[in-house]
């Protein structure tokens, strides 16, 4: 699916989430979402004066669903959870691309990285995995994610956020899921299921990815999106030596 641009004050807007839509899978064994009418435009009518009506929608979902953003509450029940997460590691951060799209394997190891500057930024893995979205390869189990090595190499270097177009961060065979486990540990937030990475500059970009403030939960989706400089040019950052 390819990524919304908008303009804003000379500054493009890119959105780099999915659209959720009744009835579609994100991830496999979780249920669609089932989008409904709580109140029909036809039945509001008797509500309100002529001419006037509303629709009032109902949603029933697990929380995984779309592009969402883990808060540590997803993996420690003493951790941060939507609510209490704070702002300002999803909200204006200054944003790097890493392009692993070229990696000949699904596993991406600290050597994706190179000499990456990560520490306090938005770090977004693109792996073009997205282009997969809505059919059975995109959760077939045999996707890129991250190896240990590299999440130790991450949470060394402290970014705010770490993202990835792909259906997990994890391999999803590992069920002790390093990768989650690292990262929300050390107070590092994951999107995942972005989209669209391919339309941001290497840098040159600030991302934002606000949940809903919900007490008691870790995980919820976001429409996350990314403000692009004035003059950024298209691309992403390749390996460096």
């Amino acid at each position: 699916m390819a990524a919304a641009e908008t303009r804003e004050h000379g500054r493009r807007v890119v959105d780099l989430s999915h659209v959720v839509r009744s009835g579609m899978i994100t991830y496999p064994g979780l249920p669609g979402p089932e989008i409904v009418d709580h109140l029909s435009r036809a039945d509001s009518r008797a509500r309100y004066g002529p001419g006037t009506e509303f629709q009032i929608g109902r949603i029933t979902m697990v929380a995984n669903t779309g592009t969402y953003l883990d808060t540590p509450f997803h993996r420690y029940a003493d951790g941060h959870d939507l609510a209490t997460f704070p702002l300002s590691q999803v909200v204006d951060v200054d944003g790097v691309v890493v392009d692993a799209s070229d990696v000949d394997r699904v596993a991406i190891d600290e050597s994706t990285f190179g000499g990456t500057d990560v520490a306090g930024r938005a770090v977004l893995i693109r792996t073009g995995w997205s282009r997969f979205w809505g059919t059975t390869r995109y959760t077939d189990g045999d996707h890129p994610f991250l190896t240990r090595d590299a999440v130790t190499w991450l949470v060394q270097r402290r970014p705010a956020v770490v993202g990835i177009d792909s259906v997990n961060i994890d391999d999803m065979s590992d069920h002790s899921r390093p990768a989650h486990t690292g990262l929300l540990a050390a107070g590092i937030p994951i999107v995942e299921h972005m989209c669209g990475l391919e339309h941001l500059p290497p840098d040159g970009f600030r991302l934002h990815a606000a949940p809903v403030a919900i007490a008691g939960m870790g995980t919820f989706p976001v429409r996350v999106y990314a403000m692009v400089d004035q003059g950024g040019s298209r691309g992403s950052r390749s390996r460096q030596p």
